[in-house]
């Protein structure tokens, strides 16, 4: 999106000398030539998302999916280990760890789990 903004902003000037010019060639009042000049530049500004394939929506489109996604799965955490006091799953919790973390109710001491989960939501948002 930001590579096309030179060309539209060069495409919105030639735009508006033309409906200019076309405006006194038929009188259009400076509301009717604006609405014409807003009409066109979406549709030319339009045709370069589809030229180009880089659609704003596109762009949102990651987000929208991912936000509800770790509230989701960040709530289904929380209600595992921390609302099931004293209950069967905290006892599976405790004693069901692996490699160095065998208790997943303690906090990792070695940041290994916090660093590379940041990691690789940021490697996500790059891509």
């Amino acid at each position: 999106l930001e590579n096309l903004q030179p060309e539209i902003k060069g495409l919105a000037e030639r735009l508006r000398c033309v409906v200019s010019v076309r405006g006194k060639q038929l009188g259009w009042s400076e509301k009717v030539a604006r609405f014409h000049f807003q009409k066109n530049l979406r549709r030319i500004v339009t045709e370069l998302y589809v030229r180009d394939n880089c659609h704003p929506f596109k762009a949102t489109l990651l987000v929208w999916v991912q936000i509800p996604m770790w509230v989701c799965v960040s709530l289904a955490l929380r209600n595992c280990s921390v609302g099931a006091v004293g209950s069967e799953v905290q006892e599976q919790f405790s004693s069901g760890g692996a490699l160095w973390f065998t208790d997943l109710t303690a906090p990792d001491s070695t940041w290994i789990l916090p660093v590379s989960l940041g990691l690789v939501n940021l490697l996500i948002v790059e891509v």
